[in-house]
């Protein structure tokens, strides 16, 4: 059964994760939620305004007393910016799992910072929140994508054809990821051992 704690503050060695704030709207519409390079390979548009980012915020800030939401800003550590996001997008409380779902402003990319975070939640939802499977999608015109799950120790399952349709109406193929409880423990137990 899964322990929900809700989304609670974690770190890495360059991001403090965190829950949003209505004041990040303008970080959050400048780095990433107004860029369509970013939206693309998303299920949503860019943002047209800052107003539009506020109101979004406004309503996932009302969400933070449920414990099964898991929502975080990742604020470098460096600025205090807030540059991406990454969020628990489903779950199956029966089947003890969830999906992720992530974005990064492009100023960043190929850094390495969405792999922190992305083990940084891993850690997280297998310790604390007790999950057994953790999965992600990417479509396949997103390779940077696929490799932040490779680097995060989550295996490549299978590709799903024709299985999500794009805003163009265009049907692409996704990459399913995952990884399960005892392959994060033994990756865990063979890192620490570095």
């Amino acid at each position: 059964m899964l322990q929900h704690k809700g989304t609670v503050n974690l770190e890495t060695d360059r991001l403090l994760l965190r829950p949003f704030r209505v004041e990040d709207a303008e970080d959050m519409f400048s780095n990433w939620a107004s860029d369509p390079e970013i939206t693309r390979y998303l299920t949503w548009l860019p943002h047209r305004s800052v107003a539009e980012t506020e109101n979004l915020l406004s309503a996932w800030c009302t969400l933070y007393d449920d414990p099964r939401i898991y929502l975080w800003v990742l604020e470098l550590k460096s600025t205090g910016q807030a540059v991406g996001s990454i969020s628990v997008v489903d779950r199956s409380e029966q089947h003890e799992h969830c999906s992720l779902g992530y974005a990064l402003s492009r100023a960043l990319w190929g850094q390495g910072l969405m792999t922190e975070a992305v083990r940084a939640v891993l850690g997280f939802l297998f310790r604390e929140v007790g999950c057994h499977r953790v999965q992600a999608w990417c479509r396949v015109e997103n390779p940077a994508s696929a490799r932040v799950m490779e680097k995060a120790g989550m295996t490549k399952e299978a590709c799903l054809r024709e299985i999500y349709k794009t805003r163009d109406g265009d049907f692409t193929d996704l990459y399913l990821y995952s990884i399960l409880h005892h392959e994060w423990e033994t990756m865990e137990k063979g890192e620490s051992r570095l």
